[in-house]
């Protein structure tokens, strides 16, 4: 016993010493680590460590997951005859989504589970993917005012929070929103049957649609009709006349600075140049009161 005790102190010994010895040279591995990032960081200028994750944030807006206290897994707390589901985009992205059935059907959902609401898209009732704008979720009023609307005038809806929106997984990006929308449709179109489906786009949306669109057309896949509600030319023209933007747009370097940041983000969604491209039947929507996205924005650039 004695000497299983002296032999444990001997090895704890060892290991001491040898964690000494490595001791400087875990110093000196930190020390260059950190050395390495604050020269990355002072090569730059300091607007390009802050206009692209501010852009991203301003104009993605999804860290605001309004309305608060919402069990995004229990839409039927919120909105009659729908049912909550996921779908898995790629390895890391899982998109919530609501699916509201026709008002007409809604004594015939109750009580009935995913895979029921599934078989619905085969009823014959147009579908839509409904694609909404920045901030906030599924849930918010506005946007279950006109599902429900929708629903009355007798169509399917899909309510599709990107990724990083809601509780779907992952961050958003212009590349990842238009992957979403794409792989949303094509698992809506593998079960409609021969049933119509419409990309439906709102403000942010409108730029995720016609980028979808474009993807499918491309894919020798034109949607079957895309609903532009308050779309802009895109996300430049867009951006320099936000109004939390407009103030600073007379400081020197500030337009070139938010340029900058737009390439750095890769976020462009051009609205004007991808409706060129499209085949579907197009039907655009804008409000004439719209102070986010004037009017004359829904009409510049679009064919009449």
């Amino acid at each position: 016993m004695e000497m299983d005790a002296q032999d444990r102190v001997a090895s704890w010994w060892d290991m001491v010493v040898r964690n000494l010895r490595s001791f400087p040279h875990s110093c000196s591995t930190l020390g260059r680590k950190i050395a390495s990032l604050y020269n990355s960081f002072t090569s730059k200028p300091l607007k390009e460590h802050i206009f692209p994750p501010l852009m991203n944030m301003l104009i993605f807006f999804n860290f605001f997951k309004a309305p608060f206290l919402v069990d995004l897994k229990k839409p039927e707390l919120k909105i009659p005859h729908t049912v909550n589901l996921y779908i898995r985009v790629e390895p890391g992205v899982i998109l919530g989504i609501w699916h509201t059935v026709p008002s007409c059907r809604g004594e015939d959902a109750k009580g009935k589970d995913r895979g029921w609401y599934e078989a619905a898209l085969h009823d014959g009732n147009p579908i839509i993917v409904y694609l909404h704008g920045s901030a906030e979720h599924r849930a918010a009023p506005h946007r279950l005012e006109l599902v429900k609307m929708l629903s009355d005038g007798g169509f399917h809806v899909l309510s599709v929070d990107y990724r990083g929106y809601g509780d779907s997984t992952g961050e958003p990006t212009e590349e990842g929103l238009t992957a979403d929308a794409v792989c949303v449709y094509e698992w809506t179109k593998a079960r409609s049957g021969t049933t119509p489906v419409c990309l439906w786009g709102h403000s942010l949306g409108t730029g995720v649609a016609t980028n979808a669109a474009k993807a499918l057309e491309e894919k020798g896949f034109p949607v079957d009709a895309i609903i532009l509600e308050a779309p802009f030319t895109n996300i430049w023209v867009a951006s320099i006349n936000y109004p939390l933007l407009k103030i600073y747009r007379k400081l020197p370097g500030f337009l070139r600075a938010l340029m900058d940041a737009l390439r750095k983000d890769k976020i462009v969604f051009p609205n004007d140049e991808n409706v060129k491209f499209l085949s579907s039947p197009l039907l655009i929507i804008h409000g004439e009161d719209d102070s986010t996205v004037p009017l004359e924005f829904g009409k510049k650039r679009f064919p009449e």
